[in-house]
């Protein structure tokens, strides 16, 4: 058992949350929940357009909610439970890149897209790489935004654990819980203490991206799993920092 690890989790306060501390009490680590992120719907919903593409869970279940559905328009998917989420909508998924990442779409749809209107519907932190990727693939792009992801008031007790050594293991599952972490830390007067802290501990970041966000604000990434999936990030964050690892 590894209830003496202690892992920072860092996801909106919603079932998602929920279902990280439940993974770590399974995998016998201690969860240290701080939601980092929150859910602001706009209540807009894509335009016409030949592809739409949705990039999370989020998105879909908002979409869904508000009787949206894909009509005849290829619909791609960033990532298995967003588009998981798609066919428990009752739509048809027609494309999911095997590498779960804007970069990875853009790859996906290169010799597809030329001539065609796609619409990307998304959070307001989405990636340029995407539409601009897209556009360079010859397509005419447009982008609506679902939803605006801001930092939780009262987050941030994990920064504090951080700056004293307490955490193992934490788990980013966006460029944003990054930022937004370091936000939380600088807010206590705690930013340097903090990495130093993070840098003590096993570091997991859900995809290069968010490693590459991490690595450019001063933290150590340890892990970064084959697949962009929460779960896998989770437990290869528990495995490395648990004892055993280092014995």
């Amino acid at each position: 058992m590894n209830r003496d690890v202690r892992v920072a989790v860092f996801r909106p306060d919603d079932d998602r949350l929920a279902d990280a501390v439940e993974l770590l009490d399974s995998l016998g680590a201690t969860p240290i929940p701080d939601p980092m992120l929150e859910v602001e719907p706009t209540g807009a919903t894509p335009e016409a357009a030949e592809y739409v593409v949705l990039t999370s869970k989020t998105g879909v279940e908002l979409l869904a909610e508000a009787g949206w559905n894909p009509g005849d328009a290829t619909l791609c998917c960033i990532g298995a439970a967003t588009a998981d989420a798609a066919r428990d909508a009752g739509w048809t998924v027609d494309r999911v890149p095997e590498e779960y990442t804007s970069a990875g779409l853009v790859e996906h749809l290169r010799e597809e897209v030329g001539g065609a209107t796609v619409e990307v519907a998304r959070s307001d932190h989405g990636s340029d790489v995407l539409l601009d990727g897209l556009r360079e693939a010859g397509a005419t792009v447009s982008e609506t935004v679902l939803y605006r992801l801001v930092r939780p008031e009262g987050a941030g007790q994990s920064t504090v654990m951080a700056a004293g050594g307490e955490l193992d293991g934490v788990c980013f599952s966006s460029s944003l819980t990054v930022e937004n972490f370091l936000d939380a830390a600088a807010e206590r007067g705690l930013r340097e203490e903090a990495i130093e802290g993070l840098n003590d501990a096993v570091v997991g970041a859900i995809g290069p991206p968010t490693r590459e966000t991490a690595e450019s604000l001063g933290i150590d990434v340890d892990v970064v799993p084959d697949a962009a999936d929460f779960e896998e990030l989770v437990c290869e964050v528990v495995e490395r920092a648990a004892p055993a690892y280092h014995e």
